[in-house]
């Protein structure tokens, strides 16, 4: 029986929020940032502090990398057959790709090597943005071809012989997470050498004294948020709005039960699950989106609106 997202029908967002907390111990390590550490800041009340523990960039990069089967080498199994630009190296090597590229379908791997193949695929189907403003839905479904994954996570096109470097895309799913009444965990260690303790550091020898913050807190909070008006106006019709949607729901589901590992020490397990907006809305649990998801993805390829082709290879070499 298919999902019931018909809650969602008028709503302009889908907002969640999964309550999280350490798998063992109460201390976790937040995402750090150059020149700036762990972004520490007042809560709104006054009444503690908040720590960023994943970026909204983190967090999308993770929401893709539980869709990709390392081993395989391809999509984990009920994705399979969505598109997705994969590069490899003069040998055949797996390099990368659009899913788990940065800057996905930008990726310099994809448009700056000497094989130009999707490149000159995308100048012809881009053409038609080169002048006056950027028409967002014939964007949308040249990346629904080439690069489903970015219609949820977003893409800049930057380079300047496609429409001058204007192909914008924000992102369709974001997420973030949260420490409330956070507090600092200090601690520390020391790298021994038992050869040589005075030795030269610089070179790798000695004893090495290191100081290290670690962090506890009250409250621990991933927060989702679907934009189902931004996608509903791609204007794709409703078998690719349902599959976006299944697909961020597939996201959300499978980073909560498999994606939590954030670091070495920051091993998290999710303890619940809400709808906040709209409430009235009933999450399917991962098994029902795996169920549907495969038949979502041929009914929108029938269509013939992934292509000629679902994999496309580009060859990289400097």
């Amino acid at each position: 029986m298919p999902c019931d997202l018909s809650a969602l029908n008028d709503e302009p967002r889908l907002l969640m929020e999964a309550s999280l907390r350490p798998v063992q111990g109460s201390r976790f390590q937040p995402t750090g940032f150059p020149n700036l550490g762990h972004a520490v800041y007042d809560s709104p009340d006054g009444e503690g502090r908040i720590v960023l523990v994943e970026s909204a960039q983190s967090m999308a990069n993770r929401l893709e990398s539980v869709c990709w089967d390392e081993v395989a080498d391809d999509w984990v199994g009920p994705l399979r057959g969505l598109p997705v630009v994969r590069v490899v190296d003069g040998s055949g090597k797996a390099l990368t790709n659009s899913l788990l590229d940065a800057h996905r379908l930008n990726s310099p791997y994809i448009l700056e090597g000497k094989d130009k193949s999707v490149l000159d695929l995308l100048k012809q189907r881009l053409v038609t943005l080169g002048v006056g403003s950027v028409d967002l839905r014939e964007l949308a479904k040249v990346l629904l071809e080439f690069d489903t994954n970015a219609l949820l996570h977003g893409v800049f096109l930057a380079k300047k012989d496609l429409a001058g470097g204007r192909l914008r895309l924000p992102r369709s799913l974001s997420a973030f997470v949260e420490a409330e009444n956070a507090k600092v965990a200090a601690s520390g260690g020391v790298k021994n050498d038992v050869v040589d303790p005075s030795g030269d550091t610089a070179k790798g020898f000695g004893n090495v004294p290191f100081a290290r913050d670690e962090w506890v807190a009250g409250k621990i909070t991933a927060f989702f948020n679907l934009d189902l008006r931004q996608i509903r106006a791609f204007g794709l019709g409703e078998d690719v709005t349902r599959l976006l949607v299944m697909l961020a729901l597939f996201k959300i589901r499978k980073f909560l039960v498999e994606g939590l590992r954030l670091r070495t020490a920051c091993d998290l397990d999710a303890t619940g699950v809400t709808v906040t907006r709209p409430r009235d809305f009933a999450l399917p649990d991962l098994a029902a989106i795996a169920r549907e998801i495969p038949g979502s993805i041929e009914a929108v390829g029938s269509q013939g609106l992934f292509g000629e082709s679902r994999v496309l290879t580009v060859k990289y070499e400097k």
